[in-house]
């Protein structure tokens, strides 16, 4: 059993980061009908489902049915946000029965245009707060060190405010995350390079894809991972197979081999920048 599968619900975003490398595909939604079919196929094959690949899955205009149906299903969720919508679309999460686990993406306020931090910071704030006092993990995430990480010392002394200390010099229960209260943490990493098949090889030789993940495009293509931004492994069709059949194919079998000997296949993973933290 694979221990989760990024579902991407949409591909649209409201927001442009230099982070981000974004996708070239269609803007698109999946529709409830689609998520069912996704969740039957993957229950009994993964235990999370993670709401995330492109898009902001704030956007779906349907997201509450979404969760309902992970709900019905025994899925737990996990949902990557940029942040910008939680003042007004937040409540969705917080009243999602599914919900295990919400990160918000905190670099991505160099991505806001002229928005007022301070205001940004203060609805994410709020949303992490009540998130933990449902019982929701809540990490907010500086995942940009070296990288755009020009105003984390605003965003470190707006939660310094809040905390009535200083961030870092909270209890750190693992490497780069700072548990700031019950079920609040604060996640620093540093900046990765996405995988693009122009990018030059950095010698990767292992990756938890097939392994712990599987992603699923919202057009219901199948890819290795959550960082295969524009389907470029295209593994199969959730829509006309199920995930046995799509993981027992020549080229994810070729894949899960390749890992296992240090030697990806596929040139995008062999130009991956994330992977090279697997060593």
């Amino acid at each position: 059993m694979l221990k989760r599968a990024y579902i991407e619900i949409t591909n649209v975003c409201n927001l442009r980061c230099a982070f981000c490398p974004g996708t070239k595909r269609a803007g698109r939604f999946m529709t409830p009908e689609e998520f069912r079919i996704a969740a039957d196929k993957l229950r009994g094959h993964v235990r999370y489902l993670y709401l995330h690949v492109m898009g902001e899955p704030l956007l779906h205009p349907q997201l509450a049915a979404l969760l309902g149906i992970a709900a019905e299903r025994g899925f737990r969720v996990c949902v990557t946000t940029n942040g910008t919508l939680l003042g007004g679309r937040g409540g969705v999460l917080l009243e999602g029965p599914a919900i295990h686990k919400v990160s918000v993406s905190l670099h991505s306020a160099e991505g806001n245009g002229t928005q007022d931090l301070t205001a940004y910071l203060s609805a994410a704030w709020g949303f992490a707060v009540q998130a933990a006092e449902r019982g929701i993990i809540c990490a907010l995430r500086l995942w940009n060190a070296g990288g755009a990480d020009a105003r984390n010392g605003e965003i470190l002394s707006f939660l310094a405010d809040r905390l009535g200390a200083w961030p870092l010099d909270m209890p750190q229960p693992r490497a780069g995350s700072w548990k700031l209260r019950e079920r609040l943490y604060l996640e620093q990493a540093e900046k990765f390079d996405w995988p693009e098949l122009d990018a030059p090889e950095r010698g990767v030789r292992f990756c938890l894809g097939l392994r712990e993940q599987v992603a699923v495009l919202c057009d219901g293509t199948v890819v290795p991972c959550c960082l295969d931004h524009e389907g470029d492994v295209a593994l199969g069709s959730l829509w006309e197979q199920s995930l046995p059949e799509i993981l027992n194919g020549d080229r994810a079998r070729a894949l899960y081999q390749g890992f296992s000997h240090g030697k990806p296949p596929e040139e995008l993973c062999r130009r991956c920048g994330f992977a090279t933290r697997f060593g």
